[in-house]
Order: C-alpha cells, then sequence, then structure tokens
C-alpha cells in the first residue's frame, strides 16, 4: 500500500524534534567537560577508560583490564562491590561511555598542548618527561614506583589520585632502572651495613640474610652524620691554609719592611761618598732587591699552591654540603664512598717563607772605602747589636712624684701644675720629679728608646733598687744612679764623679738606654744619629735595675714636652 505524504505541519514538527535532540545532545556533550577526571577512570588501571565495558552490577572498567582480573579471579566477581556473578558476563563495548572518555581524552590532550608552552622545554643535561609525546619537557619528579619521570601537567595524577599518592617521588632521575635490584627486579629500599649496598627485600632472604640490614632513611642518616664529620675536617684543613697564607703574606711582610730598613741604612752610609760609593750603594741595593724578589717569588709560588688547595677543597665542600641536603637516599649512599674522603694535599706543616738575612750585607759592601765610611757602619752596626736587647719598659705609677702625669698605658710621663694628693708609700718620690719602670732586671742585657724631642731639660737612665726616694737626691753611681741630663737646652752631662760634660754634634730626639748586667756596662745612644753619647763602664751590679726617668720642670712651658717611651725600629 502506497504511504501518503506527511503534511507541511507534521514535517515541522519532526524538524523541531530532531534539533530538539541535537541541542539535548550537545548539552550532554558540554556537560560531560564538566565532570570529574575520576569519572572517566579505571578503577583497575586508574586511567582513562579504552573501550569501557559495563558488567551486570552497573561498574564501568577497560575491557582489558576487567577482563585480566576475572582471568585471575574465580568465581568472578566486581573489584568494586565484590558482587559475584556465577555466568561470566559477556562483556560489550560501552559505545556511549567510549565516546565520553575519548572527548575526556582528548580535552585533557589540548589542555596539556597549552599549558607546554608555559612549561620548560627540556634541555640538554636535563630530565625529559617520559609520558610527553611530541615536544618532551622538562620532569619535575620522577616516581620510584612506576620508574617514570613526570612534567607538571603528567605528574597532576600522582597528586591528586589516591591510589598514586602513595608512590614515593624524588628529585628528577635519569637513570631510574640503577634503582631496581639487577637481581630480583625490585626496588632498591634498604641499606646492607655489613657490606655497605643498597639492596632489596628478596636480598635480605638470600644473600645477605644474617647481614645488619636497616631502611634507607635509617642508613642516610648515619652517612650524613659521617659526612658532618668530613665537611668538619675540609673546613679545618681549608682554615689552616687560610692560616698558613696569612703566615706567609706576614713573612712577606717582615722581609719587605727589614728589606726597607736595609735600603735606608744603605742609603745612610753611601750618600756622603763620592762617585765610587755610589756605584757600591747601586751594587748593594741591588742585592738586596734580589733577595727580596726571590722571597716574594718563593711565597707566591707556595700561596698559589695553597689556594689551588683550597679552591678543591672547597669544591669537596660545596659537593659534600649538597650530598648532605640531598633527600635522594640513594643517591647519598651511592656517592658517600667517593666524596666521604679529603681530596689529596700537601703537608704544609714544615713550609716556611724565611726572609733573607741581610748580616753583613753593608758591612761587605764598605770594606774598601774610606776610614770615615768604616767608623760610620760600625756605629751603625753597634746600635743595631744592643737594639736585639729591646725589653718592655712601663712607668709604675706608685713610684711616681704625685706632680708627675702618666698616660693610661704608661708610656708617657709630664710634670703637672697640681701635685695630687697620694699615698706617700716608701717607693714614692716625694720631693724630685721622677719616676721609675714597673719592670726590673738583674741579669743579661736590656735596651729601651725614650722621645725627648722637644724637651729642653731631661734626666734618663737606670737606678738600683735600694736607692734613697725622699728628700734631695744626689745623683751618681755612687748612690745607686747611672744618669745622663740635659740642662740649659744644649748641656748634656753624665753624672758621674766628678760630673763630665757631653760634647755631641746634633740634639738627640731619641736616646737609647742600654745596660749589660754581667759586663757592668751602661750605654746612651744618640738613635737617630746611630752614635754613642756616653757608656758608665766597670760598673758593678749586684741589685736589681729600674730604668729611670724625670721629665723636670716646665719652665713656663718651654718644657712642657712629655718622656715618651717609643717602640724599637729593629733592624735585622
Amino acid at each position: 500500500m502506497k504511504r501518503s505524504k506527511p503534511s507541511s505541519a507534521t514535517g515541522r514538527k519532526r524538524k523541531k524534534e530532531q534539533e530538539e535532540t541535537r541541542a539535548k545532545y550537545r548539552d550532554m556533550s558540554a556537560a560531560s567537560c564538566l565532570l570529574t577526571e575520576d569519572q572517566f577512570l579505571c578503577s583497575i588501571c586508574l586511567d582513562v577508560f579504552t573501550d569501557p565495558v559495563t558488567i551486570p552490577c552497573g561498574h564501568n572498567f577497560c575491557k582489558a583490564c576487567i577482563s585480566e582480573y576475572w582471568d585471575i579471579d574465580v568465581p568472578s566477581q566486581c573489584p568494586n562491590c565484590k558482587e559475584v556473578f556465577n555466568i561470566k558476563p559477556e562483556l560489550r563495548v560501552n559505545t556511549f561511555i567510549s565516546e565520553m572518555a575519548a572527548q575526556f581524552r582528548q580535552s585533557a590532550q589540548q589542555k596539556a598542548s597549552s599549558s607546554s608552552s608555559e612549561q620548560h622545554v627540556v634541555k640538554p643535561g636535563e630530565v625529559p618527561c617520559d609520558a610527553c609525546t611530541g615536544t618532551r619537557l622538562k620532569a619535575l619528579k620522577s616516581c620510584l614506583v612506576c620508574l617514570e619521570s613526570y612534567c607538571e601537567t603528567h605528574l597532576e595524577p600522582h597528586l591528586t589520585r589516591a591510589g598514586l599518592k602513595k608512590h614515593q617521588l624524588i628529585d628528577p632521575e635519569e637513570n631510574l632502572e640503577s634503582r631496581m635490584c639487577v637481581k630480583h627486579d625490585k626496588l632498591l629500599e634498604l641499606f646492607c651495613k655489613t657490606d655497605q649496598v643498597c639492596v632489596c627485600m628478596l636480598c635480605t632472604v638470600s644473600d645477605h640474610k644474617t647481614h645488619d640490614v636497616v631502611p634507607l632513611k635509617e642508613g642516610c642518616e648515619g652517612k650524613k652524620a659521617e659526612l658532618g664529620k668530613t665537611e668538619a675536617e675540609i673546613q679545618q684543613l681549608i682554615q689552616k691554609r687560610r692560616l698558613k697564607i696569612q703566615e706567609m703574606n706576614r713573612s712577606v711582610e717582615l722581609s719587605k719592611e727589614g728589606a726597607d730598613r736595609e735600603v735606608a741604612d744603605g742609603v745612610q752610609v753611601f750618600t756622603a761618598l763620592k762617585e765610587s760609593v755610589e756605584r757600591s750603594q747601586a751594587e748593594l741595593m741591588d742585592t738586596i732587591k734580589e733577595k727580596q724578589r726571590e722571597t716574594e717569588e718563593q711565597a707566591e709560588g707556595f700561596i698559589k699552591e695553597l689556594e689551588q688547595e683550597i679552591s678543591k677543597l672547597k669544591k669537596r665542600s660545596s659537593e659534600v654540603e649538597q650530598l648532605s641536603r640531598s633527600e635522594d637516599q640513594l643517591h647519598l649512599l651511592q656517592s658517600f664512598t667517593s666524596l666521604n674522603a679529603a681530596p689529596p694535599t700537601k703537608n704544609w706543616t714544615e713550609v716556611r717563607v724565611r726572609p733573607p738575612s741581610y748580616e753583613g750585607t753593608v758591612r761587605r759592601a764598605v770594606t774598601q772605602l774610606e776610614e770615615t765610611l768604616r767608623k760610620q757602619t760600625k756605629k751603625l752596626l753597634e746600635l743595631k747589636r744592643v737594639q736585639q736587647s729591646e725589653v718592655e719598659v712601663t712607668l709604675d705609677p706608685d713610684t711616681a712624684h704625685p706632680a708627675l702625669i702618666l698616660s693610661d698605658d704608661g708610656k708617657q710621663v709630664k710634670l703637672g701644675d697640681v701635685k695630687k694628693n697620694l699615698p706617700d708609700n716608701p717607693e714614692r718620690f716625694d720631693l724630685c720629679a721622677c719616676v721609675l719602670a714597673k719592670q726590673s732586671f738583674s741579669s743579661g742585657r736590656c735596651y729601651y728608646e725614650v722621645q725627648v724631642k722637644g724637651k729642653t731639660k731631661w734626666d734618663l737612665g737606670v737606678a738600683r733598687e735600694s736607692i734613697n726616694r725622699k728628700g734631695k737626691i744626689p745623683a751618681s753611681p755612687q748612690k745607686g744612679y747611672w744618669l745622663i741630663v740635659l740642662r740649659n737646652e744644649n748641656e748634656y752631662q753624665a753624672f758621674a764623679v766628678p760630673p763630665v760634660r757631653l760634647s755631641l754634634k746634633s740634639q738627640p730626639e731619641k736616646v737609647g738606654v742600654f745596660v749589660d748586667y754581667e759586663e757592668g756596662l751602661v750605654s746612651f745612644y744618640d738613635v737617630d744619629a746611630a752614635a754613642l753619647i756616653y757608656s758608665f763602664t766597670g760598673c758593678c751590679f749586684k741589685e736589681k735595675l729600674y730604668p729611670f726617668f724625670s721629665p723636670c720642670p716646665n719652665y713656663g712651658g718651654k718644657n712642657s714636652a712629655p718622656l715618651i717611651i717609643s717602640p724599637v725600629n729593629q733592624t735585622e
């Protein structure tokens, strides 16, 4: 029978129904984008459905996953609700869920593709993501369970899914197979303290059955403690070498100071001579500078070697520190042996930079010069000799006359305008403006220097311990005083019996005092002129001797400058 043609009204109605159906599916497609990722995951493989099937209880699985599950699990049951099926269900792909899963997978890939531009493309030396297809991105973490590395996008399931959250993540590691036991293909998660190797669980029941085996964490803690000791030892080695560099730099400084002083002495000796003397002077300078150059070159070589060792030690220190902070337990244990020991270094204990000796350099250079030069050299060498006997000297306030003003460091003294109210102890001078030093000497040699610049009157020397310190003092060797004095601005005397008037070519600005106790000698020197002023000889000392100082009255401010105990500028 021939079918009648539908009316136009019926056609319009059917077209409207078709449009409504298509809109409904579009809405469902859009809604699928709002579904959560877990709704498209197979609970067996924890991945997006592949060929999804629905079993009688209503749960969905990948066809291959549920088939393999039922192959090993008899009778057949649902992995989720545990419902048992007496007859194994026939599996057919659920096309609707399959399409939804495909759309979800495509959406996820587009999302990963769009976010890849914001992530770092892997560079040489970096660990690539194993899950990326096409352009591979830099991995952020590696999974010790999956034995794969993941970029930010592909790492997300390990951070969100309950099953994957239990996996152990570490910093990106390219060779994850090295973390597996080559014998049992199991994860290396234990440390054998007996053999000092990392092992798996199966190793503990075979080759390492009777050994002392601990978790990796415990093994790492012990090794980190040893690394801490190694780090301390390396730092100590670095510090020793830095101190050695300081010592060598100081040796170079002392050598240079000695060279500078020797140059100055040479200039003093040779400037007064004529053309022949200038040639000798040039030779002396060359000799001194050559020795100094050799000393500096030797020190520079040692310092360069020390700095190289410090560089190596710093590098090792950095490696040890980095290893100590590593959370990668396996990497720490495997790298421990090579980093635990400090790199080989030189024993610097006996290495020294010894400043060259200039002893006799000037003397040998001037042996053939005129007699005047010989005498000048002799005076200079004599002062050098006595300067080697320098001693520490500070003023004793318990002996100072009440009108004297002493500096806080005990190195200066001058006469004040007011007499202080101080205890009149037996050691204190009560009439003469004098003061003794705290230090005494009863054997050997001693030498110290006193600046007298700007003064018009002063007394200097030594006194024995039993001197009279009260009332007027008659100063002489018989009374226990060995002094030289300045009177009336340019009148120098030695307080002997009778007093000896001293004729000096120039006014001393610094006076050196030298005592040889056993020799019975007290000598005074003009330090700047390197000239002997006067010597008391043939003395017989039986008591302690003390340095003696008197700045004398101010005379209206003309003599207000202090006496100053100065450091000795020795020349080796």
